[in-house]
């Protein structure tokens, strides 16, 4: 199907198609679907050619702490290999790229996008795949579609691992303080803690619950709304190692030492938190190995091959150190 045809299918010009297929503004919104539906429908491809370009792009809602630093890593060292550049976009806390973005990356023409905690809606992915560059989410923060390959980890094994920990210690009254619930990642860290202690008969208090985002602030705001309970926690299970340092402070703050009156443990193994003070206990998650995982698939797309599996996941890894004790 050429462009031409496109277009008299759809009962308009051939510049309205360009502008569709290229996301470009000024087309009204009903044409624009029809002329999307149409592409498509008819498995439209650009006539250049679909092997790989000169560049991987990678989208992050935010550029937090390591947590960016490692998987970006991870994607240098295989598009290294194929001499390929990395580039990267940050969304600044939005969960999808705006079209200023998809206009941007349409005309760059990449050879991939890696998505990472970003969503993509179904006619930002039909402009992408008409342009025949192929998108991989890295843990999504929702359901991928099942033409979407995807890269994970194994954050329910995550939960349950750092949960039995804590109760193997003879802890009972452990908190959770959990992420975002929109992210995949966070429910399911959520119900492994919540697996963990129904497996072990342990109750799981209602009021030890706390949801915030992944930020030492949440940690801190949270930790302190926990501590000041009149039966308070003896153990706390953070959403990532920034919430858990937040939870540190709200010890300090309440005269706590961490682990003799408090046991903590973060999740993610970033670099610093073997250097804080006590290093932290903590589910590492493999982010070197996602982003290097999620630019081979890429790669492989965009030179043609379909990958074994539409979901990949890696397995986590609770890493004992010297926040959690037994409780007093």
């Amino acid at each position: 199907m050429t462009v031409a045809s496109i277009a008299r299918l759809a009962g308009v010009s051939a510049p309205t198609v360009s502008k569709v297929i290229n996301g470009r503004a000024g087309v009204a919104l009903d044409t624009r679907r029809r002329v999307e539906a149409l592409l498509r429908e008819h498995d439209y491809r650009r006539p250049e050619a679909v092997g790989p370009a000169a560049i991987l792009e990678v989208v992050f809602t935010a550029l937090e702490s390591h947590l960016a630093i490692e998987i970006m890593r991870g994607v240098e060292s295989v598009a290294r290999e194929h001499e390929l550049a990395v580039g990267f976009t940050e969304m600044r806390g939005r969960l999808a790229p705006g079209r200023g973005w998809l206009e941007q990356v349409l005309a760059r023409r990449p050879a991939a996008v890696i998505a990472v905690y970003a969503g993509f809606s179904p006619q930002q992915q039909g402009l992408l795949d008409s342009s025949s560059i192929p998108l991989v989410a890295l843990d999504p923060t929702g359901e991928p579609g099942h033409a979407i390959p995807s890269v994970g980890a194994t954050n329910w094994s995550g939960g349950v691992a750092a949960t039995r920990h804590l109760l193997d210690l003879g802890h009972r009254r452990i908190a959770k303080i959990g992420g975002p619930p929109a992210f995949l990642c966070a429910r399911a860290r959520l119900d492994g803690f919540r697996a963990a202690m129904d497996s072990a008969g342990a109750p799981v208090d209602p009021s030890l619950i706390r949801d915030g985002a992944f930020a030492f602030e949440d940690g801190l705001a949270l930790g302190r709304e926990l501590l000041a309970l009149p039966d308070r926690p003896t153990a706390v299970f953070a959403g990532n190692d920034l919430q858990a340092l937040g939870v540190y402070e709200a010890a300090r703050e309440a005269g706590l030492n961490v682990p003799r009156d408090l046991s903590v443990v973060g999740f993610d193994d970033l670099e610093f938190t073997r250097w804080c003070g006590p290093p932290l206990t903590t589910v590492r998650q493999p982010l070197a190995d996602m982003g290097a995982t999620a630019a081979e698939i890429a790669i492989a797309l965009a030179a043609g091959e379909q990958p074994a599996q539409s979901r990949v996941e890696l397995a986590t890894t609770l890493i004992v150190r010297a926040s959690t004790a037994p409780p007093r």
